[in-house]
């Protein structure tokens, strides 16, 4: 069993100054009806069986904490994107069946989001039982933050938690909206993503070392600007790599790469330099002939990227490279994979690093997403502190951005 330098309390305890936001814990929620906005947007197959049920299970402490205080609870979500249309394919109904077994006690369903289905069922709740709103999305003002609808969704409720990490970063009715109209508050699944985050930013561990992996640089330079104010180390892979490269005079061959960004490349590794940050970039690479899972590959040094071949991976020179710099760090963030992780052939790299860390004493935090996913198919998840559950919204915060849905709640 792996001994972390910090134990969840002591993180949570450490972070407390990164949360400032009030919890269900610090108001009286008790024989209360309660509006709980989760993120229920998981992934499903062909014959609408759930695939992956990691953020229901998420869900659970603040919702069975609410049942222990005799709450009325109403759920409510997205489910992909129907764009204000009801579609039955995006229906909850799969969310409540799974929820309903999760909780041993039935989740009712209701027919439509705020009307007159979901009005009645909310009406004859009972102490202590749950119901799931349809799909918040069916609704054309959800993502529009629509005054009339957020006065809706707070008429079903006395309270509003929100839950939903993953949809911090939105401005939507069912997210910010509805937080005008009630009380609200925070569940616990908020919280631990706050602290988590709020830590590793605020008050790591040293050495602190970030990693990061994705496509473009153009989506990342504010995660880079930001973590270049607080890591010892940061870590490049995955496609954004190749702009560096090409940056440094380098030819990439047919790699992805952001043309319009190569004086920034420049910029932030001289940036890096000033502040006495090691920046590391891969010293070889795995290419391929095609975007295709059996393409031909070969490894070779970043310099000598050959023409007509693309980049896919990180090679095992920088595997070794990047996993000795991880082996005496002690807090890490992940954001990104570091190869084209879906074929088997490029996900050597993500695997490799994520074998390393899995092995590290330190305070790791994946930072939701495709890294959060690779590290999942690797089946090292139990082996990491703390995997975030919002992609996007870990990605906001840790750019320092402020996040419309954690804003909106009531400060301690």
């Amino acid at each position: 069993m792996l001994t972390l330098p910090l134990t969840i309390i002591q993180i949570i305890q450490k972070g407390e100054n990164s949360m400032n936001k009030k919890t269900v814990k610090d108001i009286d929620i008790k024989n209360k009806k309660v509006l709980v906005r989760c993120d229920f947007n998981v992934p499903y197959d062909e014959n609408r069986k759930i695939t992956d049920n990691r953020r229901i299970v998420a869900a659970l402490p603040t919702i069975q904490y609410l049942i222990e205080n005799h709450c009325r609870v109403i759920l409510c979500s997205h489910l992909g994107r129907p764009k204000g249309e009801v579609k039955p394919e995006f229906s909850l109904d799969i969310v409540a069946e799974e929820l309903s077994k999760l909780l041993g006690q039935e989740v009712k369903i209701a027919k439509d989001v705020v009307g007159e289905d979901a009005q009645k069922l909310a009406n004859n709740l009972k102490e202590g039982e749950v119901m799931l709103l349809e799909n918040v999305r069916y609704e054309t003002g959800e993502e529009k933050n629509e005054e009339a609808l957020s006065e809706k969704f707070a008429s079903l409720a006395e309270i509003f938690v929100n839950d939903a990490f993953g949809t911090a970063h939105r401005a939507h009715s069912s997210t910010t909206g509805v937080a005008s109209y009630l009380p609200a508050v925070s569940g616990f699944l908020i919280e631990k993503e706050l602290n988590f985050l709020g830590t590793a930013l605020e008050n790591p561990e040293r050495p602190f070392v970030a990693i990061l992996g994705g496509k473009k640089v153009s989506d990342k330079i504010g995660v880079i600007n930001s973590l270049l104010e607080k890591v010892d180390t940061l870590m490049i892979g995955g496609a954004m790599a190749y702009t560096f490269f090409k940056s440094m005079g380098y030819s990439v061959g047919n790699s992805i790469c952001e043309d319009d960004k190569l004086d920034l490349a420049k910029e932030l590794m001289e940036k890096a330099k000033a502040k006495g940050i090691k920046f590391m970039l891969p010293v070889d690479t795995k290419v391929g002939k095609e975007f295709a899972a059996d393409t031909k590959s070969k490894n070779v040094k970043y310099t000598e990227i050959p023409d007509g071949w693309e980049g896919f991976d990180i090679g095992p020179e920088t595997i070794k490279m990047y996993s000795e710099e991880l082996k005496n760090a002690k807090t890490v963030v992940w954001n990104g994979p570091l190869g084209l992780f879906e074929f088997d052939q490029f996900a050597v790299g993500t695997n490799e690093i994520a074998k390393t860390l899995a092995n590290v004493d330190a305070v790791k935090i994946i930072g939701g997403g495709d890294s959060a996913a690779a590290v999942e198919k690797a089946g090292l998840a139990e082996k990491f502190t703390h995997i975030s559950t919002g992609g996007g919204a870990s990605l906001e915060f840790l750019e320092g951005k402020k996040l419309p849905g954690i804003e909106a709640l009531q400060n301690k």
